[in-house]
């Protein structure tokens, strides 16, 4: 698997300051997209994102998913939702939701998400 291997640290920073809970791991391939905020393909890339998200983002009082839809097909799954957060970015209390797709692929008996897009609701 040697390219697919998951992408840690930064990931859960972010994670731990404000979203979704911990879960499926990110992939070497995966390409992430925060809200058109920024993007990033590849291990490096995404630990730098992840890294900087951490730094930016704090106080969530609150995070929801809401669940529009989902689907599972052997070893490839995706979800569509609603993510509704209250926190504070760069400083500045904000409340926001975004748009957010993930599709997963299930790896050595384990789901990791291979895609995520996320946009705001306007």
């Amino acid at each position: 698997m040697g390219q697919d291997r998951p992408v840690r640290g930064g990931a859960r920073a972010a994670q731990r300051r404000c979203g979704p809970p911990p879960g499926p791991l990110v992939t070497r391939r995966a390409r992430e997209r925060h809200g058109a905020w920024h993007d990033a393909y590849g291990r490096r890339e995404l630990d730098r994102l992840f890294d900087t998200l951490a730094k930016s983002f704090s106080d969530c009082t609150s995070y929801e998913f809401e669940l529009r839809a989902y689907d599972v097909s052997g070893d490839m799954a995706y979800t569509v939702g609603l993510e509704h957060t209250s926190a504070s970015v760069d400083g500045e209390p904000r409340t926001y939701t975004l748009r957010a797709t993930q599709t997963y692929r299930r790896e050595g008996g384990e789901w990791r998400v291979a895609h995520r897009h996320a946009d705001r609701v306007t």
